[in-house]
């Protein structure tokens, strides 16, 4: 299984939407709320390639980007294939 990183802050719901595909998927991930954490925001940034939104979400180390990005990854079927199902 593909290792899945979200970056997330309070009371954001296309995190909690994120969260909520992967939870139906079954596809165990990280969590790293960043919302009272400077260090983990800039490390999320920087990792983001200068993207601040959240979620920010890592599939294997490379960023796929917030959650319409994965939610049409999950329609296109590409989401599947990057996590190895």
């Amino acid at each position: 299984m593909a290792d899945v990183v979200i970056y997330r802050t309070e009371f954001c719901p296309y995190c909690d939407m994120a969260e909520r595909l992967f939870d139906d998927m079954g596809v165990e991930y990280e969590e790293i709320d960043v919302t009272h954490d400077a260090e983990a925001r800039e490390k999320m940034v920087e990792r983001a390639g200068g993207k601040r939104t959240v979620p920010q979400i890592f599939i294997d180390g490379k960023s796929v980007g917030g959650y319409d990005d994965v939610h049409a990854m999950r329609q296109s079927g590409e989401l599947d294939e990057l996590l190895g199902n």
